[in-house]
């Protein structure tokens, strides 16, 4: 049934759809709306989930690492800062080998405060051993939210459904909102693979000693695997009911590109258009959109990659130190792959600021014409700012 719901929305009509026991929950914006409807929706019996209100962002991490353990299905969401202050429990719920989902609104770090969107929340946690998913648009959202806890049940790891502050969070379009029947037919039940059981009791999160924490990291990394490996295989059965696939990267008219741009987020939406504004005008450009970014897609990030000319990467986000954080990856994929193009980085949108047909338009144009990067990355719309201020 197609709905108008703003992003947030689509997270909470997901985690009803899902069959959530239990969700914990501290507000920050910008995801305050997810668990503000959540709430309202196991309050009015919408929902039969327990609905815990906590004192902090590491309590609900440690809610519902407790939660889960006990073999239920569990949810949070956070942004930002909430997300930092997490960081200690997303190690616990990964080496737990629990299939918690969380969504997360990426928000800027602060300081200075700032409730805008950039990717740095998230990509900071990239070696927690979550699972990442960056979201395009609200029926992304819902859909991913969905086929996020088939696969977190499916390699026992949890998984973070990642959407931009505001200009998906806060933005109303149409979405196909499936059935509960529909939804039941994808996703069964929770069946946890082990829990805690007073007629059966064992210890959880004890001391490891040497001789067996690397083969217990080992057996994350081969999870993480698996991942790449199972989620094709779960977006067919997602296709096969509802007749939309994502792809952990999507080719956009990359076959006889020159220059690919590779986005995430909400900025492939506006790359779109000025691919279509740019082919119109003769230039051959693509887009490789990364949905997927834990586990890294190597070898479909290759396939995608592998005809361009050049490669022009658009981070929101940037590694203090070294440069653009989907640049690193890029490169990193692109390091033992035959005569592969140069890779172009651009900084640009962080702190929420606007990326607009003309700043990509600007990208494209720069990596046209210079043969090699400037440097790691290039910061695109800079203003003139004095330290004092």
């Amino acid at each position: 049934m197609k709905q108008v719901l703003e992003g947030s929305q689509a997270v909470a009509e997901a985690v009803r759809l899902a069959g959530v026991q239990v969700v914990s929950a501290y507000p920050i914006t910008p995801q305050t709306h997810i668990v503000e409807i959540l709430s309202d929706y196991c309050a009015t019996g919408k929902m039969n989930a327990k609905f815990l209100r906590v004192e902090s962002e590491h309590s609900c991490m440690a809610a519902l690492i407790g939660a889960q353990s006990a073999g239920v299905r569990t949810f949070t969401a956070t942004s930002g800062q909430g997300l930092a202050l997490m960081h200690e429990l997303l190690h616990w719920a990964s080496g737990a080998r629990l299939p918690i989902v969380m969504a997360e609104v990426n928000r800027a770090l602060a300081p200075g405060w700032n409730i805008w969107v950039d990717q740095t929340d998230t990509l900071a946690q990239r070696d927690t051993g979550w699972i990442q998913f960056y979201c395009e648009d609200s029926q992304e959202v819902i859909d991913t939210t969905l086929q996020a806890y088939k696969l977190a049940e499916s390699v026992a790891l949890p998984v973070m459904v990642v959407l931009d502050a505001f200009f998906l969070s806060h933005t109303y379009e149409p979405v196909d909102v499936p059935s509960q029947e529909e939804v039941d037919r994808f996703l069964p039940p929770y069946e946890a693979r082990f829990e805690l059981d007073t007629k059966n009791p064992c210890s959880f999160g004890p001391l490891v000693p040497p001789a067996v924490y690397m083969e217990m990291r080992h057996d994350m990394a081969a999870a993480m695997d698996t991942a790449l490996a199972t989620f094709p295989v779960i977006e067919d059965e997602f296709a096969a009911l509802f007749g939309r696939r994502y792809g952990a990267v999507e080719a956009i008219a990359c076959d006889d590109a020159e220059i690919v741009f590779v986005t995430s987020g909400t900025i492939t939406s506006t790359a779109r258009l000025v691919l279509e504004n740019l082919r119109g005008r003769g230039e051959k450009l693509g887009i490789a959109k990364i949905k997927l970014f834990r586990p890294f897609p190597v070898d479909e990030v290759r396939k995608a990659l592998k005809g361009a000319k050049k490669i022009a990467v658009i981070d929101r986000n940037f590694s203090f130190g070294a440069s653009g954080i989907f640049a690193q990856e890029i490169r990193a994929a692109l390091c033992n792959a035959p005569d592969h193009a140069p890779v172009f980085g651009y900084i640009a949108g962080i702190g929420g600021r606007d990326v607009t047909p003309e700043v990509l338009e600007e990208i494209y144009w720069k990596t046209k014409h210079n043969a090699l990067p400037e440097r790691e990355s290039v910061w695109i719309g800079l203003q003139e700012v004095s330290h004092g201020s």
